[in-house]
Protein backbone atom coordinates (compact mmCIF):
# COMPACT_ATOMS: atom_id res chain seq x y z
CA UNK A 1 0.00 0.00 0.00
CA UNK A 2 1.26 3.51 -0.50
CA UNK A 3 -0.23 6.65 1.19
CA UNK A 4 -3.57 8.74 0.77
CA UNK A 5 -3.54 12.00 -1.83
CA UNK A 6 -5.50 14.10 0.36
CA UNK A 7 -4.83 17.14 -1.69
CA UNK A 8 -5.87 14.91 -5.00
CA UNK A 9 -8.43 12.91 -3.85
CA UNK A 10 -10.55 16.18 -2.45
CA UNK A 11 -9.92 18.21 -6.07
CA UNK A 12 -11.26 14.98 -7.44
CA UNK A 13 -14.63 14.54 -5.86
CA UNK A 14 -14.97 18.16 -6.06
CA UNK A 15 -14.50 17.89 -9.96
CA UNK A 16 -16.95 14.78 -10.48
CA UNK A 17 -19.35 16.88 -8.09
CA UNK A 18 -19.74 19.47 -10.52
CA UNK A 19 -19.87 17.21 -13.55
CA UNK A 20 -23.42 15.90 -12.04
CA UNK A 21 -26.46 17.37 -12.83
CA UNK A 22 -29.09 17.19 -10.38
CA UNK A 23 -31.63 15.55 -12.78
CA UNK A 24 -29.04 13.07 -13.51
CA UNK A 25 -29.77 11.65 -10.05
CA UNK A 26 -33.16 12.12 -9.61
CA UNK A 27 -33.25 15.75 -7.73
CA UNK A 28 -34.63 18.76 -8.56
CA UNK A 29 -33.07 21.62 -10.48
CA UNK A 30 -33.76 25.25 -8.52
CA UNK A 31 -33.50 28.65 -9.91
CA UNK A 32 -31.20 29.78 -7.37
CA UNK A 33 -27.79 26.97 -7.82
CA UNK A 34 -24.97 28.92 -7.42
CA UNK A 35 -22.39 26.12 -8.02
CA UNK A 36 -22.47 23.44 -10.58
CA UNK A 37 -23.47 19.94 -10.65
CA UNK A 38 -24.45 19.22 -6.91
CA UNK A 39 -24.24 20.88 -3.28
CA UNK A 40 -21.95 19.07 -0.93
CA UNK A 41 -25.29 17.88 1.14
CA UNK A 42 -26.74 16.19 -1.79
CA UNK A 43 -23.94 13.99 -2.15
CA UNK A 44 -23.67 12.88 1.43
CA UNK A 45 -27.56 12.57 1.21
CA UNK A 46 -26.89 10.07 -2.22
CA UNK A 47 -23.91 7.88 -0.51
CA UNK A 48 -25.49 7.99 3.04
CA UNK A 49 -23.49 9.72 4.69
CA UNK A 50 -23.16 12.46 6.98
CA UNK A 51 -22.68 16.37 5.61
CA UNK A 52 -19.98 17.23 7.68
CA UNK A 53 -18.56 13.90 6.90
CA UNK A 54 -18.42 14.17 2.92
CA UNK A 55 -16.93 17.96 4.09
CA UNK A 56 -14.14 17.19 5.38
CA UNK A 57 -13.46 14.39 2.75
CA UNK A 58 -13.84 17.09 -0.27
CA UNK A 59 -11.29 19.62 1.74
CA UNK A 60 -8.34 17.05 2.73
CA UNK A 61 -9.67 16.89 6.37
CA UNK A 62 -9.90 13.12 6.37
CA UNK A 63 -7.12 10.81 7.00
CA UNK A 64 -8.47 8.03 5.21
CA UNK A 65 -11.71 7.48 4.07
CA UNK A 66 -13.15 4.10 4.86
CA UNK A 67 -13.61 1.57 1.72
CA UNK A 68 -17.52 1.48 2.31
CA UNK A 69 -17.55 5.32 2.11
CA UNK A 70 -15.94 5.22 -0.99
CA UNK A 71 -17.92 2.74 -2.76
CA UNK A 72 -21.13 5.11 -1.57
CA UNK A 73 -19.51 7.79 -3.10
CA UNK A 74 -18.92 6.17 -6.61
CA UNK A 75 -22.70 5.59 -6.51
CA UNK A 76 -23.76 8.64 -5.63
CA UNK A 77 -21.03 10.48 -7.85
CA UNK A 78 -22.24 7.96 -11.07
CA UNK A 79 -18.35 7.46 -11.74
CA UNK A 80 -17.61 4.89 -14.05
CA UNK A 81 -15.02 2.18 -13.41
CA UNK A 82 -11.87 3.44 -14.27
CA UNK A 83 -13.21 6.98 -12.16
CA UNK A 84 -13.76 4.55 -9.23
CA UNK A 85 -10.68 2.93 -9.62
CA UNK A 86 -8.89 6.31 -9.29
CA UNK A 87 -10.99 7.12 -6.38
CA UNK A 88 -9.06 4.03 -4.33
CA UNK A 89 -6.47 4.48 -5.82
CA UNK A 90 -6.15 8.43 -4.56
CA UNK A 91 -7.28 6.96 -1.01
CA UNK A 92 -4.80 4.11 -1.01
CA UNK A 93 -7.76 1.36 -0.42
CA UNK A 94 -8.37 -1.95 -2.65
CA UNK A 95 -9.87 -1.87 -5.70
CA UNK A 96 -13.26 -3.56 -4.87
CA UNK A 97 -14.15 -6.74 -6.92
CA UNK A 98 -16.49 -6.31 -9.75
CA UNK A 99 -19.16 -7.92 -8.00
CA UNK A 100 -18.95 -7.92 -4.20
CA UNK A 101 -20.99 -5.38 -2.06
CA UNK A 102 -18.75 -2.20 -2.50
CA UNK A 103 -19.12 -3.69 -6.54
CA UNK A 104 -20.13 -0.56 -8.61
CA UNK A 105 -23.49 -0.45 -10.42
CA UNK A 106 -23.36 -0.96 -13.94
CA UNK A 107 -24.01 2.57 -15.53
CA UNK A 108 -26.57 1.33 -18.11
CA UNK A 109 -28.32 0.05 -15.22
CA UNK A 110 -27.86 3.47 -13.34
CA UNK A 111 -28.96 5.18 -16.01
CA UNK A 112 -32.37 3.10 -16.11
CA UNK A 113 -32.99 3.74 -13.03
CA UNK A 114 -32.33 7.04 -12.52
CA UNK A 115 -35.21 7.26 -15.12
CA UNK A 116 -37.95 5.18 -13.03
CA UNK A 117 -38.49 8.15 -10.67
CA UNK A 118 -41.56 6.99 -10.08
CA UNK A 119 -41.45 3.04 -9.94
CA UNK A 120 -39.57 1.51 -7.18
CA UNK A 121 -36.74 0.02 -8.60
CA UNK A 122 -33.42 -1.09 -7.50
CA UNK A 123 -29.83 -2.17 -8.91
CA UNK A 124 -28.36 -5.74 -7.07
CA UNK A 125 -25.95 -8.14 -7.87
CA UNK A 126 -26.56 -11.80 -8.74
CA UNK A 127 -25.86 -12.55 -5.00
CA UNK A 128 -29.10 -9.93 -4.00
CA UNK A 129 -26.35 -7.66 -2.80
CA UNK A 130 -28.23 -4.07 -2.93
CA UNK A 131 -26.18 -1.30 -4.76
CA UNK A 132 -28.24 1.30 -5.66
CA UNK A 133 -31.98 2.09 -4.77
CA UNK A 134 -34.48 5.08 -5.77
CA UNK A 135 -36.39 6.81 -3.22
CA UNK A 136 -39.79 4.76 -4.10
CA UNK A 137 -38.13 1.54 -3.38
CA UNK A 138 -36.78 3.00 -0.42
CA UNK A 139 -40.62 3.81 0.50
CA UNK A 140 -41.56 0.47 -0.41
CA UNK A 141 -39.19 -2.03 0.94
CA UNK A 142 -36.97 -0.01 3.45
CA UNK A 143 -33.49 1.55 2.74
CA UNK A 144 -31.11 -1.68 2.26
CA UNK A 145 -28.14 -1.94 4.38
CA UNK A 146 -24.47 -1.43 4.09
CA UNK A 147 -22.82 -4.64 5.12
CA UNK A 148 -19.60 -6.39 4.76
CA UNK A 149 -19.15 -10.46 3.98
CA UNK A 150 -21.92 -12.73 3.29
CA UNK A 151 -24.19 -10.51 5.61
CA UNK A 152 -24.52 -7.87 2.53
CA UNK A 153 -26.55 -10.75 0.83
CA UNK A 154 -30.53 -10.23 1.12
CA UNK A 155 -30.15 -13.97 0.28
CA UNK A 156 -27.58 -14.75 3.76
CA UNK A 157 -30.17 -12.62 5.74
CA UNK A 158 -32.83 -14.54 4.74
CA UNK A 159 -32.07 -17.56 6.24
CA UNK A 160 -29.47 -16.16 8.80
CA UNK A 161 -31.55 -13.00 10.09
CA UNK A 162 -35.17 -13.30 11.38
CA UNK A 163 -36.41 -9.80 10.73
CA UNK A 164 -35.14 -9.94 7.26
CA UNK A 165 -38.07 -11.81 6.49
CA UNK A 166 -40.64 -9.18 8.04
CA UNK A 167 -40.75 -7.64 4.67
CA UNK A 168 -43.12 -10.63 3.14
CA UNK A 169 -46.19 -12.02 5.27
CA UNK A 170 -45.06 -15.25 6.85
CA UNK A 171 -47.10 -18.16 4.88
CA UNK A 172 -45.24 -16.72 1.61
CA UNK A 173 -41.64 -17.93 3.18
CA UNK A 174 -41.05 -21.11 2.10
CA UNK A 175 -41.50 -19.88 -1.07
CA UNK A 176 -39.48 -17.51 -1.22
CA UNK A 177 -36.59 -19.80 0.80
CA UNK A 178 -37.24 -22.04 -2.62
CA UNK A 179 -37.15 -19.28 -4.82
CA UNK A 180 -33.79 -17.74 -3.55
CA UNK A 181 -32.37 -21.10 -2.96
CA UNK A 182 -32.94 -22.04 -7.13
CA UNK A 183 -31.63 -18.85 -7.90
CA UNK A 184 -28.42 -18.86 -6.17
CA UNK A 185 -27.53 -22.37 -7.50
CA UNK A 186 -27.69 -21.10 -10.85
CA UNK A 187 -25.59 -18.14 -9.77
CA UNK A 188 -22.88 -20.70 -8.58
CA UNK A 189 -23.03 -22.87 -11.41
CA UNK A 190 -22.32 -19.86 -13.84
CA UNK A 191 -19.40 -18.21 -11.72
CA UNK A 192 -17.78 -21.78 -11.03
CA UNK A 193 -15.20 -22.25 -8.55
CA UNK A 194 -16.03 -18.57 -7.14
CA UNK A 195 -14.51 -18.07 -3.52
CA UNK A 196 -17.62 -15.52 -2.80
CA UNK A 197 -20.02 -17.73 -3.46
CA UNK A 198 -18.52 -20.86 -1.75
CA UNK A 199 -18.13 -18.37 1.06
CA UNK A 200 -21.74 -17.76 1.43
CA UNK A 201 -23.33 -21.44 0.61
CA UNK A 202 -20.83 -22.86 3.45
CA UNK A 203 -22.08 -20.42 5.73
CA UNK A 204 -25.01 -21.06 5.41
CA UNK A 205 -25.19 -24.36 5.28
CA UNK A 206 -23.32 -24.13 8.89
CA UNK A 207 -26.19 -21.96 10.33
CA UNK A 208 -29.36 -22.91 8.73
CA UNK A 209 -30.77 -26.33 8.51
CA UNK A 210 -33.68 -24.85 6.22
CA UNK A 211 -30.70 -23.94 3.72
CA UNK A 212 -28.77 -26.92 3.99
CA UNK A 213 -32.01 -29.04 3.29
CA UNK A 214 -33.28 -26.77 0.58
CA UNK A 215 -29.25 -26.49 -1.17
CA UNK A 216 -29.51 -30.38 -1.09
CA UNK A 217 -32.78 -30.64 -3.36
CA UNK A 218 -30.24 -28.95 -6.33
CA UNK A 219 -33.28 -27.34 -7.76
CA UNK A 220 -31.87 -24.46 -9.83
CA UNK A 221 -34.39 -21.73 -11.23
CA UNK A 222 -32.75 -17.77 -12.50
CA UNK A 223 -35.45 -15.58 -10.33
CA UNK A 224 -36.72 -13.50 -13.47
CA UNK A 225 -40.29 -12.63 -12.67
CA UNK A 226 -42.00 -12.76 -9.14
CA UNK A 227 -45.51 -12.08 -8.22
CA UNK A 228 -44.72 -10.54 -4.40
CA UNK A 229 -46.46 -9.49 -1.21
CA UNK A 230 -45.18 -7.15 0.49
CA UNK A 231 -45.59 -5.99 4.06
CA UNK A 232 -45.40 -2.25 4.64
CA UNK A 233 -45.46 -0.46 7.56
CA UNK A 234 -48.06 1.87 7.02
CA UNK A 235 -50.29 0.36 4.31
CA UNK A 236 -50.41 -3.52 5.10
CA UNK A 237 -49.55 -5.70 2.54
CA UNK A 238 -48.80 -4.66 -1.18
CA UNK A 239 -49.15 -7.34 -3.87
CA UNK A 240 -47.04 -6.49 -6.45
CA UNK A 241 -45.00 -8.01 -9.82
CA UNK A 242 -41.35 -7.90 -9.55
CA UNK A 243 -39.83 -7.83 -13.35
CA UNK A 244 -35.73 -8.61 -13.30
CA UNK A 245 -33.58 -6.71 -16.13
CA UNK A 246 -29.71 -8.26 -16.38
CA UNK A 247 -26.32 -6.85 -17.03
CA UNK A 248 -25.08 -8.34 -20.27
CA UNK A 249 -22.64 -10.46 -17.78
CA UNK A 250 -25.63 -11.37 -15.73
CA UNK A 251 -23.61 -9.87 -12.94
CA UNK A 252 -26.21 -7.49 -12.05
CA UNK A 253 -29.52 -6.84 -11.94
CA UNK A 254 -32.10 -3.95 -12.16
CA UNK A 255 -35.33 -4.77 -10.33
CA UNK A 256 -38.93 -2.75 -10.46
CA UNK A 257 -42.37 -3.25 -8.72
CA UNK A 258 -45.54 -2.71 -10.94
CA UNK A 259 -49.04 -3.82 -10.10
CA UNK A 260 -51.55 -3.90 -12.99
CA UNK A 261 -53.41 -1.04 -13.72
CA UNK A 262 -57.18 -0.55 -11.68
CA UNK A 263 -55.96 -3.17 -8.51
CA UNK A 264 -55.33 -2.91 -5.04
CA UNK A 265 -51.88 -3.13 -5.65
CA UNK A 266 -51.60 -0.09 -7.78
CA UNK A 267 -53.26 1.85 -5.65
CA UNK A 268 -51.20 1.12 -3.05
CA UNK A 269 -48.39 2.10 -4.77
CA UNK A 270 -49.78 5.59 -5.97
CA UNK A 271 -50.32 6.42 -2.49
CA UNK A 272 -46.96 5.53 -1.68
CA UNK A 273 -45.61 7.87 -3.58
CA UNK A 274 -47.22 10.14 -1.66
CA UNK A 275 -46.37 9.38 1.29
CA UNK A 276 -43.02 8.85 0.63
CA UNK A 277 -40.21 7.66 3.06
CA UNK A 278 -41.72 10.38 5.68
CA UNK A 279 -41.29 8.76 9.32
CA UNK A 280 -40.26 5.38 7.57
CA UNK A 281 -35.74 6.73 6.66
CA UNK A 282 -33.38 5.31 9.27
CA UNK A 283 -31.38 8.17 10.97
CA UNK A 284 -28.90 9.20 8.75
CA UNK A 285 -25.21 7.20 8.68
CA UNK A 286 -22.85 8.91 10.84
CA UNK A 287 -19.06 8.78 9.62
CA UNK A 288 -18.17 5.03 9.86
CA UNK A 289 -15.31 3.70 11.96
CA UNK A 290 -11.72 4.15 11.04
CA UNK A 291 -10.78 0.95 8.97
CA UNK A 292 -7.34 -0.70 8.70
CA UNK A 293 -5.80 -0.27 5.67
Amino acid sequence: MGSVNLPELAAFLKSRRARVRPSDVGLPTGPRRRVPGLRREEVAQLAGLSADYYTEIERGNSAQPSAQALAALARALRLNDDERDHLFHLADRRIPAAHGPAAQAQPALLGLLDRLATTPAQVITDLHVTLAQNEPAVALIGRQPTMRGPAASFVHRWFTDPDTRGIHPPEDHAYHSRTLVADLRAVAARRGRDPEVATMVASLRRRSEEFAGLWDTHDVAVRRTDHKRIVHPALGVIEVDCHSLFSEDGRQRLLWFTAPPGTEGAAKLELLSVIGTQDLAPAEVERPAPERA
